[in-house]
């Protein structure tokens, strides 16, 4: 009975342990790889020494020299994603972001950006909303984002994705190109190639640079290259270290031209080890919750019901056999039942030998 009731238990928690992996893999995983409402900001620091770039003050246009420090923050905006709708409703994230590059030397801002878009909480991507805009320092103007800009997919592939380009306003794809160990975490490469593209620029501006850097020019145009490599942790898709070779040349209608940026910027020590850091434990947490948490209750769960099935159907047998064969319903008549068949053996024994007795 005691083996019955144990068995009992153990089945039922082996099923219950395998509802809760099913729970964790089916439902609490897929649930876990978004992005959360509650986000953290999140700055990324780049510089970019011996930088080559245009630099305008007080109306007066410089080519210098120097090193550039880029920082872009990234946020979210609760009070924009609490009015999005229909299909972006629960499933879209806004997230207000922006970009400083100052000089290190006088920290003279040099160029910024702010912007305002709507993300796929899964993928990351940009999603089509109409609300999103960009201020380039003249005011904010709407702008139709696509592709990624700060984030990949949660379970990034060895495949191309698109990046957003600010300078082109368009999405590029990057490339996946290897494996590589970055911060002591494995991540995966892509790189854009952006080549001799023509930036659009505001024409006030433009006149501005022409007339004082090509003054024998009339009219004429930016032209833009970017070789951008992206190293990312799979899992989370979070961008590990960011690597940007820019450059940029004003070339006017007579054949004339100037570099006005020539930089690569890459992000700091700290910068990728505390992205490194930040990926790991969001790694860990997703694993325990997608992985190893299912895996090890499923595990726990067969083995609890198979114990608990065996228990249950060999547990009566079991008793049985360890009880002693029993005659006339109790242990004390089957010991009398032993004492008469011992007589009995006895007293043919006896006979059996006066008959060879009386034969002689």
């Amino acid at each position: 009975m005691k083996s019955r009731v144990i068995g009992t238990v153990l089945f039922g928690l082996g099923v219950l342990a395998l509802v809760f992996a099913g729970g964790l893999a089916f439902f609490v995983a897929p649930a876990v790889k978004q992005l959360p409402y509650d986000m953290e900001m999140t700055q990324s620091v780049a510089e970019a020494p011996n930088a080559r770039f245009l630099q305008i003050t007080n109306g007066e246009a410089k080519v210098n020299s120097g090193t550039l420090r880029s920082t872009v923050t990234v946020q979210p905006d609760t009070e924009e994603t609490t009015k999005l709708s229909d299909d972006l409703d629960g499933t879209a994230l806004v997230w207000v972001a922006g970009q400083q590059v100052t000089r290190t030397d006088t920290n003279e801002l040099i160029s910024a950006y702010s912007t305002s878009l709507a993300v796929d909480r899964k993928t990351g991507a940009a999603v089509d909303w109409d609300g999103a805009w960009l201020d380039t320092g003249n005011n904010r103007q709407p702008v139709d984002y696509t592709g990624h800009m700060y984030k990949f997919p949660f379970g990034t592939e060895k495949e191309s994705y698109d990046i957003f380009d600010r300078d082109l306003l368009r999405a590029e794809p990057a490339k996946f190109v290897k494996t590589e160990e970055v911060a002591g975490l494995e991540t995966y490469q892509f790189v854009q190639e952006i080549q001799n593209a023509t930036q659009e620029l505001p024409a006030d501006r433009l006149a501005v640079i022409l007339g004082q850097l090509l003054p024998t020019a009339t009219s004429g145009e930016v032209t833009y290259s970017n070789t951008r490599t992206v190293w990312v942790e799979p899992t989370t898709g979070q961008f590990i270290r960011v690597q940007e070779q820019q450059k940029k040349s004003l070339v006017g209608n007579d054949g004339t031209s100037v570099d006005i940026l020539d930089a690569t910027f890459l992000y700091t020590e700290d910068t990728t080890t505390r992205a490194a850091e930040t990926a790991a434990d969001n790694r860990q947490k997703l694993n325990l919750v997608g992985l190893w948490g299912p895996l090890l209750l499923g595990v726990l769960g067969l083995i609890l019901a198979v114990v608990g099935g065996v228990m249950l159907t060999r547990g009566p047998r079991t008793a049985e056999a360890g009880v002693p064969a029993q005659r006339n319903g109790s242990p004390r008549h089957a010991a009398q039942n032993d004492a008469d068949e011992e007589t009995d053996r006895t007293e043919a024994t006896a006979a059996a030998g006066s008959d060879k007795s009386s034969d002689s």
